[in-house]
């Protein structure tokens, strides 16, 4: 998917958007039809939750962090200015889309619910269709063989 003419990748819906609208048709799913991943959700389940979401949050901020130090946005509907490739980017190409997915499966196990877990791979696949693509294309022909040496050493995901 090429650029658009604006300076943007083109993406309409904003990634948490996308993440927080999946989660919600789920858990909607799940007060009609409930379909728990556990009777009563223990305290290793509660903690593993926890734990996600608070690794998804110092992921995500120190990846906005670091785009705001590097002088771009981290919104992607915006145009970029800079290639962050240190911090987590060294690890993953994606370090805030983890973190929404770590997040998103964090509060799958704090609501007990497993249809928000049935849902999590439609969020991965709209993810990388409606954004990632895009905003790959978008960064290989504004950065050109820089992005494409990144690209060649950092994964998409972890």
């Amino acid at each position: 998917m090429p650029p658009v003419a604006n300076n943007t990748s083109g993406i309409r819906f904003p990634p948490p958007v996308i993440a927080a609208g999946v989660f919600v048709v789920g858990y909607a799913i799940h007060r009609f039809a409930p379909l728990r991943l556990a009777a009563e959700p223990g305290a290793f389940q509660r903690l593993a939750g926890w734990v996600l979401v608070a690794v998804s949050l110092l992921l995500s901020t120190a990846a906005v962090f670091l785009f705001r130090r590097a002088g771009t946005t981290p919104n992607p509907t915006r145009p970029t200015t800079a290639l962050v490739v240190h911090g987590p980017y060294r690890f993953t190409r994606n370090p805030m889309y983890v973190g929404f997915s770590l997040l998103y499966l964090g509060l799958a196990l704090l609501v007990n619910s497993a249809w928000t877990l049935v849902l999590f791979p439609v969020m991965i696949v709209l993810l990388e269709k409606w954004v990632i693509v895009r905003e790959e294309a978008y960064l290989e022909a504004k950065f050109g063989a820089a992005y494409r040496a990144y690209k060649a050493r950092v994964r998409r995901w972890i």
